[in-house]
């Protein structure tokens, strides 16, 4: 089965491929290596047929969300510390850090592919600060981490 990220914030999120790097704009589709390749592709939950959001899982507070495959982005137990899973993480890392500035919440989750309801492995109040580096993100099957801005016990 396929795993996937999700993210899920009180404000829109931006959809789409980061972290593609082909070889010039004149050949968008060619590639100089498999890390220029290696990307993350953030697909939103707006049904354009409907004209609806709908929910990745019911573990989510906030309707604006959004999924990426996670073929390079590890559980705890498969970290393989190779430059495609280090650029996924970065890319992420980045992706959520522009996304916690904006809107001083998210909420961060992976499940395989149809596991997204199944009951939590775990469930963590993170402060984005304390997250020092893009390894810090890789969590276990079915983690959710709410992911906040600030201490809500900070004056």
């Amino acid at each position: 089965m396929t795993q996937y990220i999700y993210l899920a914030s009180p404000l829109r999120l931006p959809k789409g491929s980061f972290g593609l790097n082909p070889i010039s704009s004149e050949a968008p589709n060619v590639f100089g290596n498999e890390v220029d390749f290696t990307h993350l592709f953030f697909e939103d939950n707006y049904d354009s047929n409907s004209k609806r959001r709908f929910p990745y899982s019911s573990h989510f507070s906030y309707k604006h969300q959004v999924a990426a495959y996670a073929n390079h982005i590890p559980l705890t137990s498969q970290l393989k510390g190779n430059a495609e899973e280090e650029k996924c993480l970065t890319i992420l890392y980045d992706y959520m850090g522009e996304a916690i500035q904006k809107s001083g919440v998210i909420q961060y989750f992976t499940s395989l592919n149809g596991e997204e309801n199944l009951a939590l492995s775990n469930k963590r109040n993170i402060h984005w600060l304390d997250l020092k580096k893009p390894y810090d993100l890789v969590l276990e099957d079915r983690e959710l981490w709410e992911v906040t801005l600030w201490n809500v016990n900070d004056d």
